[in-house]
């Protein structure tokens, strides 16, 4: 209930209507408050009037009175109001609202007559062409002679009041009371508005014309409103007739004789009793409506509330793991200080240790040079010349012997004293400066943007961009392709792009791909996946002589050990172990006939990789060849055998260095596979009776590093099988 009380105040004072009409705008005020906004149009006045209020303008809004000096102390003192010249005027009020309220200016009643107020409808007459302005729309009204007669009382508004005051529990409160209304103490039966003590003395002191107003308690206020008779609604312009029936044109009841000689005679009209219940069932429909969306909105609060108490947990949760995760942060360092000060402690002790020993050897060797030198001494004052000539030559070797030791960086010291330790803490700070919040969310799906997306030959260009209104900061994406035979998705590209073109693809295959996007925070979801179909392949002629399909592939991350390196564009690789890894193409071939060629970019120490074909599943971490998914060759710097399941065959002398090219050659129209050393055959045919999906492969160490050349043309001097015109890439 304490909702729909908003609902029941009146727009200019701010109190429960009492006596409530209807504008033309469909909005409601008290009687007596309209009253009060009256503005009196210049047509209206009387010369003395106008030459009182020393203005011309037509038209007033009641919000700008004060700014046209209206009612205000700048005037003469004088102003008209109901016919009557008033005493001088006192400046404009402001309602609880905040609306301008202008006290009447009629003359004071006699004493007698007080009573008649204006809730008991006695009101001054209002003067013609009075001019209301609706304090909620602003939307001027030009009253006629009826004044505001002519306006319609709202019955049920004020029936509606009268409830609501009625069935409020609480204590009544005082009405005068501007912030927090006090407990009411009585009533003014008169002035029908209840007070507490401090505002009775204030506002209606028993002295004067008060003194013979009758209070009472406010439970005995409350009854009386209650018990007092509601009126009939009649008819604004016949107020003898009841309202009967009601227009459908104007949407306003209308009585009987409105129809007979009004202006609603030409109008259709229908019973009052039917529309009262159409617009009860139409306005029953539309709460239905607005009940749901208060229902709506209802749970949009819990929701809401239910999200202050998310973030209030998840703040302290926060703070709880940044608190936590610098401590982690200071713990680390202070480790770190303490062993960097051990450090500094070895250090000193160290250099202490050096200088000390030194100390100790220079005090042991300068206390055997002064003994001798005293020694040498004694001996100079003895005057026996044959006993000083037997000793004096070895005396003589051993001063020159101990001053040349002397002499030989004996005294230099041996340890600097300054420390050459510079604790280079520059990164350190730095990244405590950068240390900052990242995305906490990771990127959402890509959407790829299937009007760019094409393929080619046997390759395929895919393009993909973010959602639209994502804000979350992307770091890169990842393409993958299955193997276009309904196999498992690779990753065939890494990057910031959002555009790349994948070649080496089999020809006459279906591919499926897929994008998605990571950053700091982890890998988002997949795109929608992409079905492509690349193209036949046609095989170029020269004279009686066709060749070979042009397939060009590189290595394979995907599929490489994790001790491969890869560069340029994963066309060139080598390892960092000293034990033979394997890597892969990237295309796989089951048809057709494919040459292609791999250069020796460094040759170390002599090493022996192989090269050849595979199976997808082969042993990465042993020689290609150790088992039976893998056909090679492999070759050391004077000969080379052919390998496959770990069984040698075909030693064939020639060998590699650094710049050689080896040239694997594959032929399924005969089902057979050759190796080549510098552009010559390397031995016999190395295998036959080939079937299946292999893939181009290489085994090395960290002594080779070899470049990959692919997609060329069978050499000169092998003539393909004549099935081979049909063949295709796989």
């Amino acid at each position: 209930m304490d909702e729909m009380e908003e609902e029941l105040k009146c727009p200019v004072c701010g109190s429960f209507f009492r006596e409530p009409i209807i504008l033309p705008c469909s909005h409601n005020i008290c009687l007596a408050c309209a009253r009060n906004i009256l503005v009196q149009t210049p047509e209206a006045e009387s010369p003395q009037s106008s030459r009182a209020s020393g203005s011309g303008v037509s038209d007033y809004d009641y919000l700008e009175l004060d700014k046209m000096s209206l009612y205000s102390e700048a005037d003469s003192g004088y102003g008209s109001y109901g016919g009557f010249v008033s005493a001088p005027t006192t400046p404009c009020q402001k309602s609880p609202n905040g609306v301008r309220v202008f006290p009447p200016t009629v003359p004071p009643l006699p004493q007698a007559q007080h009573h008649l107020l204006p809730h008991t409808g006695v009101l001054p007459p209002v003067p013609r062409n009075s001019c209301l302005t609706c304090p909620q729309c602003h939307r001027s009204l030009t009253l006629d002679d009826r004044g505001l007669r002519g306006f319609p009382k709202n019955r049920v508004l004020e029936g509606v009041v009268d409830r609501y005051q009625q069935s409020k529990a609480a204590a009544l409160r005082c009405q005068l009371c501007e912030k927090s209304p006090r407990e009411a103490t009585v009533m003014c039966e008169q002035c029908d508005v209840f007070y507490c003590d401090p505002c009775r003395l204030r506002c209606h002191p028993p002295r004067g014309p008060l003194a013979k107003h009758r209070l009472v308690p406010p439970a005995q206020g409350r009854i009386s409103r209650r018990t007092s008779p509601r009126k009939t609604s009649t008819c604004t312009e016949h107020e003898l007739e009841n309202l009967s029936m009601y227009c459908v044109q104007c949407k306003t009841p209308v009585c009987y004789q409105c129809l007979e000689d009004g202006k609603h005679s030409t109008h259709e009209v229908k019973a009052l009793g039917a529309m009262w219940k159409l617009h009860k069932g139409q306005l029953s429909q539309a709460l239905n409506v607005l009940s749901d969306r208060a229902t709506e909105a209802k749970e949009f609060l819990v929701q809401l509330r239910n999200m202050v108490q998310h973030i209030q947990e998840n703040g302290v949760e926060f703070e709880a793991c940044l608190v936590a995760q610098c401590d982690a942060l200071i713990e680390a360092l202070n480790r770190r200080k303490a062993q960097l000060l051990s450090r500094v402690t070895k250090e000193h002790e160290h250099k202490l240790s050096v200088v000390r020993d030194q100390i100790s050897h220079c005090t042991v060797k300068l206390r055997q040079t002064t003994g001798l030198m005293e020694y040498c001494l004694e001996v100079i004052k003895e005057n026996d010349p044959s006993g000083f000539l037997q000793i004096s030559d070895a005396l003589i070797r051993r001063v020159h012997m101990t001053e040349n030791q002397w002499g030989k960086g004996s005294l230099s010291p041996r340890m600097s004293s300054d420390f050459d330790l510079t604790l280079d803490s520059g990164p350190l700070l730095q990244t405590i400066h950068q240390l900052d919040f990242v995305q906490m969310k990771v990127p959402a799906a890509p959407i790829l943007q299937l009007e760019e997306c094409c393929t080619q030959t046997n390759s395929a260009t895919l393009s993909w961009k973010q959602p639209p209104l994502s804000t979350i900061a992307v770091e890169g994406y990842i393409l993958e392709l299955d193997d276009g035979n309904g196999g498992q998705f690779r990753e065939v590209y890494v990057g910031t792009e959002m555009i790349c073109t994948v070649d080496g693809l089999r020809f006459n295959s279906t591919y499926k791909s897929r994008v998605k996007a990571f950053n700091s925070s982890g890998v988002g979801q997949y795109s929608k996946t992409l079905v492509m179909q690349t193209s036949e392949m046609s095989l170029p002629s020269f004279g009686s002589k066709t060749l070979a399909a042009v397939a060009w592939f590189t290595f394979d991350p995907a599929t490489a050990h994790p001790d491969i390196i890869l560069s340029n564009d994963n066309l060139t690789v080598t390892c960092n172990s000293y034990d033979d890894r394997v890597i892969m193409g990237n295309t796989g071939f089951s048809r057709g006939v494919h040459y292609w060629e791999m250069t020796i970019d460094r040759y170390d120490n002599h090493p022996d990789p192989a090269f050849g074909i595979a199976r997808a599943d082969v042993m990465k971490d042993v020689m290609l060849g150790k088992d039976d998914k893998a056909w090679a060759m492999y070759v050391d710097n004077n000969r080379s055998w052919f390998m496959h399941n770990n069984s040698h065959t075909n030693r064939t002398d020639g060998g590699i260095s650094k710049g050689a090219t080896v040239g694997v050659l594959l032929d399924f129209s005969r089902g057979i596979l050759l190796f080549l050393i510098n552009d010559e055959q390397q031995g016999p045919v190395a295998f036959n009776t080939l079937e299946g999906m292999y893939y181009p492969a290489i085994s090395l160490n960290r002594n080779v590093q070899v470049t990959l050349h692919s997609g060329l043309p069978v050499p000169d001097f092998y003539t393909p099988g004549e099935s081979e015109a049909a063949g295709s890439v796989c």
